[in-house]
C-alpha cells in the first residue's frame, strides 16, 4: 500500500493527514499550541510546542488510517515564521511568527536599497519576510543573533527534526530570503548592506526545489511519530503557496485564495510582470520556468474571530448564531465601515503600520450589524488584492477559495458578491495538506512531476455565484473602504508608532 504523510504547521495548530495513492484521505488529526503577543505587533510561539503537536497529530492520523507504511512525507508551514537556534537545534528565543510586525523599520529600510534581487519581491522585503526579522534581531538582540547557529524557517526546523538534515525549501528561499535560483544564489552583498553580513552562514546551505527528496525519517523520529515504511521526506514549503498544487495544478489565470486566519492569494504566470502592489514575481518558486505571484491580507478570519469572541463577547460555540443574525440584515444597511488592517496590510498597500477601525458607530448599533460590517470589510480587502493583480497585469480568470471561509456562509456569499465573480469553493478544509501529498508523491518517486501528481490529486469544487443586486450595493461600500483607508492612514501610523508600545 502507498501512503503519503502530509504535515501542515498552521497559526493555531499542526494538521496532519494520511493520503492514499489516489488522493483519498485515510486519516487525519490536529493538535494545537499557543501564541503569545508580548507587545503590540509582536507574535511568538515555542518551536518545541510545534514538535509536540506534530507528534500527537501524526500518531492519531496514522492510527485512524490503520498505520500503513509511509512512502513519502512533506511539510508546509506559515512563513516567514522564524526560528533562532543554537548548534544543537535548541531554541535561543521564541520563534517570530509570520504575522509579527516588529521589523517594520527594517522592512522600510530594504525599500531604499535598489538592489536587483529586490526586483523579484516587489521592490522591498515585507515585514513578514525572514530577512527583516533577522535584521531586527541583529539590531535589538545582538547577543542572541551572534549566538545563533541557525536562523531559519519553521519548515526547515521540522525537516531537521524529521531527518537530522538542515535544508531549505527553494520556495521559502526565493520568496522570503531573496534567493536567486538562476545562478546568483543567496545575495551576500545585500545581506551585508542590511547589516547582517553573516546571515548566509546561519541559513541552510542546501536548497531543495518543491517535491525534491531530502532524506528518510531518522530512527528517533520514526519511533516518536509511529512511522513505518521508507518515509522519504520531500521538500514542501509555504502553506498557501503550495495550494496551487491542490487545485489541479498551476496555470495562468488560476488563483488560489486560502481564507483562514489571514488570506493568501497565489498564482503562477509564464512571463514576469513587476507591479509594486504584489509580492513577486518569484522565479522557479514552485514550478521551474514559471513565476509565482503572491498577495495577501494579514488579518481576515482573525478579524471575524476577534469581533465575534472578543469585541462582542460571543463564545466560539455561539458564533454560528451570530452569523445567522448578521446574515438576516440587508447588505450595508447597518451604516458601518470596518477596516481589516488589524496587523497592517500585506498587499497591495504594503503598509505594516495600518490599523483596523470601525466607523459609523451609534448608540443604536447592534452586535449583528458590527459583525456583518466586519465580514464586508474583510471582503473589500479581498477585492483590493485581486484588483491589484488585474491592474498589475496578472490575469485572474478562475478563483478557487478554501480554508475557514467554507464554514462561514456569510463570509463566503459576501466575498462572491463584493467581487462580482463566481468562486470555486473547494470541498475540503485544507488544500495545503493535499499539496504536501503531491510533493511527497513526486519526491518519493511515485509520480513523475508536480504537474502529473497535481492532476491526480485535484479536489472536488462547487460554484458559488454572486448576487448581481448585492454587487451593485457593494460598489459604493468598496469605494468608501478605499477612501476610509486613505483618510485614516496618518492616524494609524501615529497609533502604531513604536514609542506607543515597545521600541
Amino acid at each position: 500500500m502507498t501512503a503519503f504523510l502530509a504535515i501542515d504547521l498552521g497559526t493555531e495548530s499542526a494538521r496532519v493527514a494520511v493520503y492514499g495513492a489516489g488522493g483519498a484521505v485515510l486519516g487525519q488529526s490536529r493538535s494545537g499550541y499557543p501564541t503569545s503577543f508580548p507587545h503590540p505587533g509582536w507574535a511568538e510561539q515555542d518551536p518545541e510546542s510545534w514538535w509536540r503537536a506534530v507528534v500527537t497529530a501524526t500518531r492519531a492520523a496514522l492510527a485512524e488510517a490503520g498505520s500503513p507504511p509511509v512512502t513519502g512525507v512533506a511539510v508546509a508551514t506559515t512563513a516567514s515564521t522564524v526560528v533562532v537556534l543554537d548548534g544543537e537545534g535548541r531554541p535561543l528565543r521564541p520563534a517570530l511568527l509570520w504575522m509579527d510586525s516588529r521589523a517594520s523599520a527594517e522592512s522600510a529600510l530594504t525599500a531604499r536599497s535598489g538592489h536587483p534581487a529586490l526586483r523579484y519581491a516587489g521592490g522591498s522585503d515585507a515585514v513578514e519576510f525572514l530577512v527583516p526579522k533577522a535584521m531586527w534581531l541583529a539590531r535589538n538582540e545582538p547577543d542572541t543573533y551572534r549566538a545563533a547557529r541557525h536562523i531559519s524557517e519553521a519548515v526547515d526546523y521540522l525537516v531537521w527534526r524529521l531527518t537530522g538534515e538542515w535544508t531549505g525549501s527553494q520556495m521559502n528561499a526565493v520568496c522570503k530570503w531573496n534567493y536567486d535560483p538562476h545562478g546568483a544564489g543567496l545575495p551576500d552583498d545585500l545581506y551585508a548592506e542590511f547589516g547582517v553580513p553573516d546571515l548566509r552562514d546561519k541559513l541552510p546551505d542546501r536548497i531543495i526545489p518543491v517535491g525534491g527528496p531530502i532524506a528518510g525519517v531518522r530512527q528517533e523520529a520514526r519511533e516518536e511519530l509511529g512511522i513505518t515504511g521508507k518515509a522519504v521526506v520531500c521538500a514542501g514549503g509555504i502553506d498557501a503557496h503550495l495550494s496551487l498544487l491542490a487545485v489541479g495544478g498551476a496555470r495562468p489565470g488560476r488563483v488560489s485564495v486560502v481564507c483562514g486566519t489571514s488570506t493568501a492569494f497565489v498564482t503562477e504566470i509564464d512571463e514576469p510582470v513587476f507591479p509594486p502592489t504584489v509580492w513577486g514575481p518569484y522565479p522557479d518558486a514552485l514550478n521551474a520556468g514559471h513565476w509565482l505571484v503572491e498577495g495577501g491580507q494579514v488579518t481576515s478570519g482573525s478579524v471575524l474571530t476577534w469581533v465575534g469572541e472578543q469585541l462582542l463577547g460571543r463564545p466560539r460555540a455561539e458564533l454560528a448564531g451570530l452569523i445567522k443574525e448578521a446574515s438576516a440584515l440587508p447588505p450595508r444597511q447597518h451604516g458601518l465601515m470596518v477596516l481589516d488592517y488589524f496587523m497592517g496590510n500585506r498587499t497591495p498597500l504594503r503598509d505594516p503600520r495600518l490599523r483596523g477601525a470601525v466607523l459609523g458607530l451609534t448608540v443604536g448599533t447592534r452586535p449583528e450589524g458590527v459583525y456583518r460590517a466586519a465580514v464586508e470589510g474583510v471582503a473589500y480587502g479581498t477585492r483590493q488584492v485581486l484588483d491589484s493583480f488585474i491592474d498589475g497585469g496578472v490575469p485572474v480568470d478562475e478563483v478557487f477559495v478554501s480554508g475557514g471561509i467554507r464554514h462561514n456562509p456569510l463570509w463566503l456569499r459576501t466575498t462572491a458578491d463584493v467581487l462580482g465573480r463566481p468562486l470555486r469553493l473547494v470541498a475540503e478544509d485544507n488544500l495545503t495538506l493535499r499539496a504536501c501529498a503531491v510533493a511527497a508523491a513526486v519526491g518519493s518517486g511515485e509520480a513523475a512531476s508536480l504537474t502529473d501528481a497535481a492532476a491526480g490529486f485535484a479536489p472536488e469544487v462547487r460554484l458559488v455565484e454572486p448576487d448581481p443586486a448585492h454587487h451593485d450595493t457593494f460598489e459604493e461600500g468598496y469605494a468608501d473602504y478605499r477612501a476610509a483607508t486613505e483618510a485614516t492612514r496618518t492616524i494609524a501610523h501615529r497609533l502604531s508608532a513604536p514609542d506607543r508600545g515597545h521600541s
